[in-house]
């Protein structure tokens, strides 16, 4: 029997950065009080959601992943407390620049990095001005807890990235979010189906799943503004509801699992070994078609 209590956090961002960390700090202890041991911290938190507006300034906000003091004072943290966080910032690579998580063992050690795979570009979510297309492929870590595989936001849209991310072994899937109301569509709200989709990649796979989501109102520069609807929650492994959180209330929700118990249900269900990756060709091209059919 591995238990394990898993801790979903969300809260509001502002201006302040040293405010918006000092609140993730609060969370993650908050988490850890209550038992939790891996802890996900919501996407890009140390600022607002800037990629609302395209504009060079933001580019400031970046720094490297060697010697990043978001990254060290979440390491120290994550070592005084013995939780695994992973931790969501803007990285500058040289002449360029990624939507990155850096993954933190129990200890304080730094396991690696992942930088966002899939990029979205609509109104109010230009990110793409800002990030190029994540170059470290899909990856999974053992941590002390387990072996976690982290997305981040879009990559949480597409099936084969949790898919990957369970054939090389992941326990857990964890999604950073920023995600809320629509510029061009007040009356479009994606929320529901946002949950669907991930309780989907919950119950494909048979394991659990952390998405992390922003709350609060974040205004533009140019008179528009993205409400963040919150909702953060943790899947279980048919794509239940395990806890869950509302669309306005900073703070946190924690579920306990059993991980080796689902990894004998994994193991007896089949999804894994019936697969048919012989069938699998049109996955490899972008329009879904063969060589055969060219």
């Amino acid at each position: 029997m591995r238990n394990l209590t898993l801790a979903a956090t969300q809260m509001p961002c502002d201006g302040d950065p040293a405010a918006n960390v000092a609140r993730a700090e609060h969370l993650v202890r908050t988490a850890a009080a209550q038992g939790a041991r891996l802890i996900l911290l919501q996407e890009l938190f140390e600022t607002r959601y800037f990629c609302q507006d395209q504009a060079a300034d933001f580019f400031d906000f970046a720094a490297p992943f060697e010697g990043n003091p978001l990254i060290a004072r979440f390491a120290r943290l994550a070592g005084e407390l013995g939780v695994v966080l992973p931790v969501s910032f803007f990285e500058r690579a040289g002449q360029s620049f990624f939507n990155s998580i850096a993954i933190i063992d129990a200890d304080g050690r730094v396991l690696g990095l992942y930088r966002k795979s899939h990029i979205p570009d609509g109104p109010g979510y230009t990110e793409k001005f800002y990030f190029s297309p994540g170059d470290t492929g899909f990856r999974v870590w053992d941590t002390a807890v387990g072996r976690i595989g982290v997305g981040i936001c879009w990559d949480q849209w597409f099936p084969e990235c949790a898919r990957a991310m369970a054939l090389m072994g992941a326990e857990i899937l964890l999604y950073p979010t920023a995600i809320g109301s629509e510029p061009q569509d007040s009356a479009l709200d994606s929320a529901a189906h946002w949950r669907r989709v991930m309780q989907g990649h919950a119950g494909a796979n048979l394991m659990p799943l952390i998405a992390s989501n922003r709350i609060g109102t974040e205004p533009g520069r140019n008179g528009t503004a993205i409400t963040f609807y919150g909702t953060s929650f943790i899947a279980g492994p048919t794509g239940e509801i395990l806890a869950d959180t509302d669309r306005a209330t900073a703070g946190v929700t924690t579920a306990t699992v059993d991980l080796d118990a689902l990894a004998r249900q994994r193991r007896s269900w089949g999804v894994f070994r019936d697969r048919r990756p012989d069938l699998y060709g049109p996955l490899l091209t972008l329009d879904g078609a063969t060589g055969a059919r060219r």
